[in-house]
């Protein structure tokens, strides 16, 4: 996802949310990132999360650092300043060995060991504090591991070709990109796009990995980053995020207010989908104008009541997960998220943890909550876009 992009990708800024999106909202600052280290009494809300929530995903986190793979140079991201304190897997490992004594149902004992451990700092672009949060979700979706007249859609999976690159290989418009396609002379091409890739670009390749009813279910999909195909013998199959093409994502949404089909107010992904199903004829070449596309692999041994596995090689925890920006949060940090709930606009004030990046998210004050799965989920994750600003929490000097 997101992350790179993410197990679990999320839609670019203005087409993020499922409910219709509000027509004024300020714009947000996307300079460059600032940290200033605060206090605990300053972050709004510290008091009232339930914190002891936050300690079973710290660990989970904290479990993937120590894993005998990696060293204890292992880069976890981070804005330079971000980066000295926590980018470093050893960097953690003082706070780690301390949160296994603490109890997971004791908010009290949970803030006394943060504040015990970590230092907070506030996150600016610039002098702007304020950012865009939004939500993802893991969909549920129909699908077979055998192609029939049922299920004629393929999920890919990672091709053995595509290779990353550094910014700058390739010239003009595709410069920046970060990834590309090595050829049999060895000699890196920018890789197919989606267009490219649905006309059959990878065909004979073997790398389909399930088979889907439905494309517009599978191009939502590629969005999310990752979910749960329902096979046609009752079992699940769990599918996430194993590579991008390297394309720029393109909102389809964007598309569709540029040709006249509806307002930016009415944009949501149910409005996207009613508009691809109500235009089958036109549907496919609509959503071969967004140029990313998303390679997957199977995930096993995920427990049915956990989410994917994020960037960090962790199941993502609904309500306590985000997705970051990973040259500005380092992945496994705790984030103390000020922002609204996007249901009831009530304040949403918690302890997160960066363990997943995301396609669209990108700037200093930029994040993507995970909500988990079903249709609660869905409904969160489609209405949040709301503002907002976060701290970060580091290891202390």
């Amino acid at each position: 996802m997101r992350h790179a992009p993410r197990a679990a990708l999320a839609l670019a800024a203005f087409v993020a949310s499922c409910a219709p999106i509000p027509p004024k909202v300020a714009p947000v600052a996307d300079g460059t990132p600032v940290m200033t280290r605060t206090t605990y009494d300053k972050l709004p809300g510290w008091s009232a999360d339930s914190t002891s929530k936050a300690i079973g995903p710290f660990l989970a986190g904290c479990a993937h650092l120590a894993d005998a793979r990696l060293n204890g140079e292992a880069k976890l991201g981070g804005m330079p300043a971000a980066e000295a304190l926590g980018g470093q897997a050893a960097s953690w490992k003082p706070a780690c060995d301390a949160a296994r004594a603490v109890p997971g149902t004791d908010d009290a004992a949970a803030r006394r060991f943060f504040e015990a451990w970590l230092v907070p700092y506030a996150v600016t672009a610039g002098q702007d504090a304020m950012g865009l949060f939004t939500g993802y979700y893991e969909p549920e979706i129909r699908g077979s591991r055998s192609p029939s007249s049922a299920y004629k859609v393929s999920l890919l999976s990672r091709p053995a070709d595509l290779v990353p690159v550094e910014a700058g290989t390739f010239a003009g418009e595709n410069a920046a990109l970060r990834v590309g396609r090595r050829l049999p002379s060895g000699d890196v091409v920018p890789y197919y796009d989606r267009a490219e890739i649905e006309h059959g670009a990878l065909a004979g390749k073997r790398l389909e990995l399930i088979w889907l009813a439905d494309p517009i279910d599978a191009f939502f999909l590629h969005i999310q980053g990752a979910g749960r195909i329902r096979l046609p013998d009752g079992k699940v199959a769990r599918v996430s995020y194993a590579g991008q093409n390297g394309r720029t994502y393109l909102p389809i949404g964007r598309v569709l207010v540029d040709r006249g089909e509806m307002t930016l107010e009415q944009v949501s992904m149910q409005s996207i989908s009613a508009w691809l199903r109500a235009h089958p004829a036109e549907a496919g070449d609509v959503m071969a104008k967004n140029p990313s596309y998303v390679f997957f692999r199977e995930v096993i041994g995920v427990k049915a009541d956990q989410g994917p596995p994020g960037t960090l090689s962790v199941p993502l925890a609904p309500g306590r997960s985000l997705a970051v920006d990973r040259s500005v949060i380092p992945l496994g940090a705790p984030v103390w998220l000020d922002t609204t709930d996007p249901v009831d606009g009530s304040k949403l004030q918690r302890l997160m943890l960066a363990q997943d990046t995301g396609g669209a998210i990108h700037g200093a004050v930029r994040a993507d909550v995970f909500w988990g799965w079903g249709a609660e989920a869905e409904n969160r994750a489609g209405r949040m876009r709301q503002q907002g600003r976060y701290f970060v929490l580091l290891p202390k000097e």
